[in-house]
């Protein structure tokens, strides 16, 4: 092969022996793993009814968020409910009206690679794939499932006639040996897990092995990989798609940057680790507010369920209190109580003067006449 035609990481000589430098992780690793103790602590002071609520919640922002940073769409409603008929006791699948078949399969992933503590094998990968693609097509094009690409393949963007090329993945005759080796390097490497979850992402994607795919499912390993150090009845509590797919831009830009040996001449992972490194922090850091959120939801609940609320009020109250006041931009008004609840205008005014009446909610200080707002009343 010729110098010139050398541009991937997988044709760099010392692939897939990958270079980082661990020193320069050592106070990010500290960082993460002091988040990791807060969470911790933090999760000892609910019941397992609760926990198990926290982690439905969690799965059900990696389902949706691995899915729309591939641009693919599903409802909330569907995701949890059909979490909920594999994992809440209490749920009556037989009244369920939101889950559908896709979510179901979906779900199977998160259950299998965040519960499944054994070994990782190819046909769990295949499984995973599978579930991905039950009806063989993405999108318009029929595609091979649970079974490798047959073609060579290229990540491109742009219009028709100016695509640009990101990454050229292994040719079809390396891939069954590159995922032996890196199934074995993910079942038996003894690196620090953040560290090696990070390596295992960039390595499945450089492989590529799939027609389609093959974002979702490094993302899914990932959450194998970071779950093996929690029991095996329980889930990681936080959620790294959902910080990704807020900084997807970031995240492509960083793989790119990383897969492309121009753009990457040392072969040096180093900036990808700790781009990955910061996500898990911060999708720790964001577990922890979600919990604080849930602690607030459950105090305020315990001083008015009692209250003589309708459906309509109980969805909104639920709704600020599953991201918190300061997150629910402007808080509540008319127009945006109209827009959750689909009501008319005197009925929006109705609920929302009851719930004052009853304090659930107050007025946001400095808001009067037509731009009057309100919040959840907290104390």
């Amino acid at each position: 092969m010729c110098k010139e035609d050398i541009r991937w990481i997988w044709q760099h000589k010392d692939y897939p022996n990958f270079f980082y430098n661990k020193e320069g992780l050592v106070d990010l690793i500290a960082q993460i793993d002091y988040e990791r103790g807060q969470l911790d602590a933090l999760s000892k002071l609910f019941n397992q009814d609760d926990i198990r609520n926290i982690e439905i919640e969690t799965l059900t922002d990696e389902a949706l968020n691995t899915s729309l940073i591939e641009g693919e769409v599903f409802k909330r409603e569907s995701v949890r409910s059909s979490l909920r008929k594999k994992l809440d006791k209490n749920f009556d699948a037989f009244k369920d009206k939101y889950s559908t078949a896709a979510t179901d399969s979906l779900v199977e992933i998160f259950l299998d690679s965040n519960m499944n503590k054994e070994d990782l094998t190819l046909e769990r990968l295949h499984g995973w794939h599978n579930c991905l693609f039950e009806n063989n097509y993405s999108g318009l094009h029929k595609i091979r499932v649970a079974a490798f690409r047959e073609d060579d393949m290229e990540v491109v963007s742009g219009a028709i006639g100016h695509e640009k090329v990101h990454y050229k993945a292994i040719p079809v005759s390396q891939i069954k040996e590159g995922l032996e080796q890196f199934i074995i390097y993910c079942n038996n490497s003894k690196e620090n897990i953040y560290i090696k979850s990070a390596i295992a992402h960039l390595w499945f994607v450089a492989i590529h092995p799939y027609d389609d795919g093959n974002g979702r499912i490094a993302r899914a390993i990932t959450d194998y990989i970071l779950s093996k150090n929690t029991l095996r009845s329980q889930f990681k509590l936080y959620s790294i798609s959902s910080v990704i797919n807020v900084q997807r831009k970031e995240y492509y830009e960083i793989v790119d940057s990383s897969t492309n040996l121009l753009y990457n001449p040392n072969f040096d992972i180093t900036p990808w680790l700790e781009w990955h490194l910061v996500i898990v922090k911060e999708a720790m850091k964001q577990a922890l507010k979600n919990i604080e959120y849930l602690v607030q939801k459950t105090k305020f609940w315990d001083k008015y369920r009692e209250k003589p609320l309708n459906e309509r009020q109980i969805k909104v109250l639920n709704k600020i209190l599953d991201v918190g006041n300061e997150n629910f931009e402007g808080g509540i008004n008319t127009k945006k109580y109209i827009s959750l609840t689909k009501v008319s205008k005197a009925t929006a005014v109705r609920d929302i003067v009851q719930l004052v009446e009853f304090g659930c909610i107050k007025q946001i200080l400095g808001t009067k006449g037509r731009n009057i707002r309100y919040e959840l009343n907290l104390n």
